[in-house]
């Protein structure tokens, strides 16, 4: 089995590439986020699919990829950032080189709908990448928790301490200790790829979560079919990030996300944690999906510990 790539830690002053490998991004939003990053010291360069526009995606899927390509092919290039997420990643994965991918190591970081490309790459080309923050939460709260976080995560530092935040508070929900290496993302994604080649070996990891938008009745669906195809059977423990926009129908469910995750989980004894900052509200933590971490899960207390730097 391939050895597993870190990219190079991320320091002031390099060069980062921005991508829309999905939706596009208003340019009023896109030059606020850009004029934030370059305040706080990056060099910020735009791939073309910034300004392209196909309906409701960043250009075509091959243009898509082309940009995304172009930036891991270009040694200028330090870090790759996406700008925003959205439905499309799914026709463009396909036409991704992931041997380009895998001699050109470097960050790539985001989150939502992008953790299909996180998952894809960290699958076909052993590359650790980011669930972390998008240009899209520097827009207008360009909150310390995020920037810091991620510096902390990508500085090259070890016995790395993600912890939660007074604004966002996890919740254990059931104690204990595990370590595994980190995989998962949205939980439309997850369910995407169940029976097919590209489906996440979940065998002894440790397992993120997260979804925006949901009826209760359709996150209790998919979590449900996540359990049924076995995906939960050796996991070693589950983060549930921090879910928006979670909703009822007019006739109630009778249960919110932490009840749903409790009755599906009930056979569980592992450590499992919800409400993490990474999910889809204002704070964004920094996690490595591919490397090691261990998850903490006291009465009192929830934290994410990264062990070894997952960059170099």
């Amino acid at each position: 089995m391939a050895e597993w790539i870190k990219p190079k830690r991320l320091q002031p002053g390099d060069r980062i590439g921005i991508v829309s490998p999905s939706y596009w991004m208003p340019e009023e939003n896109l030059r606020s986020a850009v004029n934030y990053l370059e305040s706080i010291g990056f060099n910020l360069v735009l791939g073309d699919s910034n300004q392209l526009r196909n309906n409701i995606y960043a250009g075509t899927p091959q243009q898509r990829a082309d940009d995304l390509m172009s930036m891991f092919a270009d040694p200028s290039i330090d870090a790759i950032f996406c700008a925003r997420g959205g439905y499309g990643g799914n026709r463009v994965l396909p036409l991704l080189d992931y041997d380009v991918i895998r001699s050109n190591p470097k960050i790539f970081m985001g989150f939502s709908d992008i953790t299909g490309y996180l998952s894809s790459i960290a699958q076909q080309s052993k590359l650790v990448c980011f669930h972390g923050p998008m240009l899209a939460n520097f827009v207008k709260n360009q909150h310390a928790y995020n920037e810091r976080t991620m510096w902390n995560v990508l500085s090259g530092e070890d016995n790395i301490e993600v912890t939660d935040d007074p604004k966002c508070q996890a919740k254990t929900l059931k104690t204990g200790r595990a370590t595994g290496e980190l995989w998962g993302g949205n939980l439309s994604l997850l369910n995407e790829r169940l029976g097919t080649h590209d489906q996440i070996d979940t065998n002894d990891k440790i397992l993120l979560i997260e979804e925006v938008g949901e009826k209760f009745y359709a996150f209790d669906r998919m979590l449900l079919h996540i359990k049924r195809s076995g995906s939960l059977d050796s996991v070693k423990g589950i983060i549930f990030g921090e879910m928006t926009e979670m909703g009822d129908t007019k006739i109630p469910f009778g249960k919110d996300t932490d009840d749903i995750i409790l009755d599906v989980c009930s056979e569980l004894d592992i450590p499992i944690i919800s409400n993490f900052p990474c999910g889809h509200g204002d704070l964004m933590a920094t996690l490595p999906i591919g490397h090691q971490v261990e998850l903490v899960a006291d009465e009192t207390n929830s934290k994410i510990l990264i062990p070894e730097s997952p960059v170099t």
